[in-house]
């Protein structure tokens, strides 16, 4: 695996573990980022079927544009755009919390 998501790693771990603490279902999908783009596109079913998805991206933010279009990558600029939530610089833990208070909704909501 490349040096660049071995460096993002331990931010996707923490979003993971806290999501599972939280009593979350998580499946994690590493090394599907936008310089093979097919790598994420072979996973798209999944994604599709996600209630949430965490994204941890490189510094440029590509792949939240490439997952979620580009209200995603105005949002992380911005903060703003709906359904997009943006947690801050390898804050896994807020990123694992708003996934399962997202969740939490979702099944409130059934």
């Amino acid at each position: 695996m490349q040096e660049r998501y071995i460096r993002k790693m331990p931010v996707a771990e923490e979003a993971a573990i806290t999501a599972e603490m939280l009593e979350n279902s998580v499946e994690r999908l590493y090394d599907v980022g936008v310089a093979g783009i097919h790598r994420l596109l072979s996973r798209r079913k999944k994604l599709d079927e996600a209630n949430v998805i965490i994204v941890v991206a490189g510094m440029e933010g590509a792949l939240a544009s490439v997952v979620g279009g580009l209200a995603a990558l105005l949002a992380m600029l911005n903060s703003c755009a709906s359904g997009v939530g943006v947690v801050n610089i390898d804050n896994g833990f807020g990123a694992g919390y708003l996934a399962s208070t997202i969740n939490r909704q979702i099944e409130k909501a059934k």
